[in-house]
């Protein structure tokens, strides 16, 4: 007698999911490394493979493809490093003249009625906890980052297996042209919503930093950095990127300058965000909006930080993946833009 039932394969199958995430959660120090090295040979594969059609010996190609990527890291870590330096040697000074414009706003807002603590809005506008809050993230980031060592001989041996695994894949598949259009698929997206991404957010980064200067910001390369780091990080990046730098243009020049920053950091993100970003991704994203905040909290849950910065990537890939079977394209179509699908096929 079979006490089998249906609903039995659907509570195995959300078993075995829950099992699988928290093997995920627990493995976070080995599986961040090997994340970044699986994304960092998917970008720069196409060169690797543009190098080696050209004739370049794969062990050179690999060199170069590895000395630009420890110069450009070595480069944006070393401003980094130096810049939050500076600005925790100045934070004494910041906040002093914090603690002045909380007691001149208290004052002012109580001729209104509206009567405030100064411990309160103290608390509020901390321009130490927001820039802790920063340096945290990018802390845990650069704590991924340690084992560098690492991280660089698995791209090293990725991309020289990188010609080799098409091959051997294609071998052990059974249906090896369709096999290999799908890595290719996964390759081409991701490789390209990088390019598309670096330079949406070099565009970004390039005016702030540029507007910043004339205004006398303190830092404004730092700040311009941070922009183009958290542009990888979906709905809520840029707006943590203008948080200390408002309050920042708050304790140097007060409220008018704030809210010319503000404006300014409004301006360049929806101008970026809402008109070039999506003409140059196109449909290629092919992602709800609900889904890419969803999958921001997922993954950075699951993964920390490495997780909201790969956060677009992976449930990219997933889609794709999820694409590729009958059985499970409908959990493809849940996570697509239909509506963009629709508009992409109407036109």
């Amino acid at each position: 007698m079979s006490f089998y039932k249906p609903s039995n394969n659907l509570m195995i199958s959300l078993a075995a999911i829950v099992i699988i995430l928290t093997g995920i959660k627990f493995s976070e120090a080995i599986i961040s490394p090997l994340l970044i090295a699986l994304f960092i040979t998917a970008i720069s594969g196409p060169a690797m493979l543009w190098l080696l059609n050209k004739k370049v010996p794969a062990g050179l190609a690999v060199t170069l493809i590895i000395l630009t990527i420890v110069i450009i890291g070595f480069f944006i870590s070393s401003i980094l490093s130096t810049s939050l330096h500076n600005f925790s040697a100045n934070m004494p000074f910041y906040q002093e003249r914090l603690l002045g414009i909380n007691t001149t706003l208290t004052s002012f807002l109580a001729k209104f009625g509206i009567h405030l603590q100064i411990a309160e809005l103290t608390k509020m506008l901390n321009l130490g906890k927001v820039m802790g809050f920063v340096g945290s993230t990018f802390n845990q980031v650069l704590g991924a980052l340690t084992n560098i060592f690492l991280i660089l001989m698995m791209v090293i041996f990725l991309l020289l297996e990188l010609t080799g695994f098409r091959f051997k894949l294609s071998l052990i598949s059974k249906n090896p042209v369709e096999t290999m259009a799908r890595l290719g698929s996964v390759s081409e997206t991701i490789s390209r919503y990088f390019k598309i991404k670096t330079l949406t957010s070099i565009i970004t980064a390039v005016p702030i930093i540029i507007v910043l200067s004339l205004m006398g910001i303190d830092f404004p390369v730092l700040w311009g950095i941070v922009v183009f780091l958290l542009n990888f990080v979906p709905n809520i990046g840029s707006i943590i990127a203008a948080v200390p730098v408002i309050l920042l243009a708050l304790v140097q020049f007060g409220f008018i300058a704030a809210g010319e920053v503000a404006l300014l950091y409004l301006l360049v993100n929806n101008i970026i965000g809402n008109f070039i970003e999506p003409r140059l991704m196109g449909l290629s994203l092919g992602l709800s909006t609900l889904v890419v905040f969803l999958s921001l909290v997922f993954w950075g849950w699951l993964l920390g930080p490495i997780g909201m910065f790969l956060s677009v990537p992976l449930t990219m890939t997933f889609k794709i993946v999820m694409d590729s079977n009958d059985d499970t394209r409908w959990i493809s179509i849940l996570l697509s833009n239909q509506e963009s699908n629709d508009k992409g096929e109407s036109s």
